[in-house]
C-alpha cells in the first residue's frame, strides 16, 4: 500500500481534498470526503475478496480515493465529476508509481463509477460502482428526506 499512501500525502491531492471540503462545508447530504472514500475502499476490496475477483489491493483503494476527486470542480463548471476527475487522477498516480496498465484500469473504475452498465461487471469498474452506491447510510441520514435520490437507490438497510 507505499503507492497508496504516496496518494494520500500526494499535494495535488490534498489540494483538492481542501476545494472539495470547502465547496461542501454547508452540505446537508452525503459528503466527498476521506470517510466516504474509505468507505468505498473497504467495500469494494471486501467485495473483491467474496467474489474472489483478485483485483489488487493497491488498485481498489487508488480507485476509491480517486473516484471523486475533481467534485471541486463540477462545483465550479458543472461537468461531471467523473471526467473532471480523471486528468487529476492520472497525474497523480503517474507521479506515485502507477504504470500506464494500472492507471488504465484504474481509471476506467473512475470513468465508469455512476454507470449503472457497470454495476455487475466483475472487475474494478464493477467493484468501485458497487461499493460507491453502497457506502451511503441513508438509513441514518438526517437529510435523507430531501435527498433527490431515488426510494430504490437509497440504503434504507444495512447490507454491509
Amino acid at each position: 500500500m507505499e503507492r497508496v499512501n504516496l496518494i494520500l500525502r500526494h499535494p495535488l491531492y490534498r489540494d483538492c481534498l481542501s476545494q472539495i471540503a470547502g465547496w461542501e462545508r454547508t452540505r446537508i447530504f452525503c459528503g466527498h470526503d476521506m470517510t466516504h472514500f474509505l468507505d468505498v475502499a473497504r467495500l469494494a476490496y471486501l467485495f473483491n475478496l467474496e467474489e474472489g475477483l483478485g483485483v489488487p489491493k493497491e488498485w481498489v483503494y487508488a480507485a476509491a480515493l480517486l473516484h471523486d476527486i475533481g467534485r471541486h470542480i463540477q462545483y465550479q463548471t458543472g461537468t461531471p465529476h467523473q471526467e473532471t476527475s480523471i486528468p487529476i487522477a492520472d497525474k497523480i498516480m503517474e507521479e506515485t508509481g502507477f504504470d500506464q496498465r494500472e492507471r488504465r484500469e484504474i481509471l476506467a473504475a473512475i470513468r465508469n463509477h455512476r454507470n449503472p452498465e457497470t454495476s455487475q461487471e466483475k472487475n474494478l469498474s464493477g467493484l468501485i460502482y458497487r461499493a460507491d452506491k453502497l457506502s451511503r447510510s441513508c438509513f441514518a441520514c438526517p437529510a435523507e428526506k430531501e435527498c433527490d435520490w431515488s426510494r430504490e437507490k437509497k440504503n434504507l438497510e444495512l447490507r454491509y
